[in-house]
């Protein structure tokens, strides 16, 4: 039974896995694409982006960073592939159990000789299953990039795969707090509009602590916990940040299958 739950949810996930899949590969192969002309013409570049405000470069993550290198390059890329794995994330928290819900078929599901914790867990892994297979995507096209449109500069290898692993981390935040917030909320009719708002909402708590010096709100967005240029610039992660980050994650999901243990399940009358 637990099987074929988790073969549900693979399948009814199966195609926007096919499309974010493919929307992280188009942004990395289109972007990445224009970095030997970008080269070319770094100089007026470096002096167009000193005409523009600190805060605005803070805002994108551009501070101190050597854009005509592949990393500093890429690390730009990587912040727009960063919010695409923010609201995959989020709209399978929110969706995991707030769907079955709205439809009225999360009754038929319990009622199966299957534990609500078998049910989660199933439900579960088949999102992580689906997020590790959007990750490895984009791990595909970065390579695949950095190997035609790189030429032959030298990159650090061990600071663009610490980069790269940050990502299915940064999803599980996302995962795990829209999950919780899904059953802390009666019930959700749509889920895309909670999914956005998790995903850009924490991009603009990122972006206002860049512009305006919060440093409160490093603490808050998964954003700043997997800062591109900090683990480029570093050669390594945040530690109190990204602990930090771990941490919620796994009290988000305790909480869930707590809240799940005990959530009244609407039924069909």
């Amino acid at each position: 039974m637990k099987a074929n739950i988790y073969r549900h949810e693979f399948r009814t996930r199966s195609r926007s896995v096919i499309i974010w899949s493919l929307a992280l590969v188009a942004i990395t192969l289109v972007f990445f694409s224009i970095f030997p002309t970008f080269v070319d013409e770094a100089a007026l570049f470096d002096e167009m982006l000193a005409n523009l405000p600190p805060e605005l470069l803070a805002a994108f993550g551009m501070t101190g960073v050597n854009m005509s290198t592949v990393l500093g390059f890429y690390s730009f890329i990587f912040l727009f592939a960063q919010i695409c794995l923010a609201i995959q994330a989020s709209y399978y928290g929110f969706g995991l159990v707030s769907i079955e819900e709205s439809e009225l078929t999360a009754d038929f599901l319990i009622s199966k000789p299957v534990s609500r914790t078998e049910i989660l867990t199933s439900k579960l892994l088949a999102a992580l299953t689906c997020l590790a297979i959007t990750n490895l995507a984009l791990w595909l096209s970065t390579f695949i990039a950095i190997a035609f449109f790189g030429g032959s500069r030298p990159y650090e290898t061990r600071a663009l795969v610490l980069l790269l692993i940050s990502g299915i981390i940064f999803q599980l935040f996302f995962l795990s707090v829209g999950l919780v917030v899904s059953l802390l909320v009666r019930r959700i009719r749509s889920v895309t509009p909670y999914a956005l708002g998790l995903g850009f909402g924490m991009y603009v708590l990122s972006a206002f602590s860049g512009v305006g010096g919060v440093s409160i709100l490093e603490l808050i967005t998964p954003f700043k916990h997997f800062d591109p240029n900090t683990i480029l610039q570093q050669g390594g992660y945040d530690t109190p940040l990204v602990l930090l980050n771990v941490s919620v994650s796994l009290v988000s999901l305790v909480v869930s299958y707590w809240l799940y243990m005990r959530r009244d399940i609407p039924a069909v009358v």
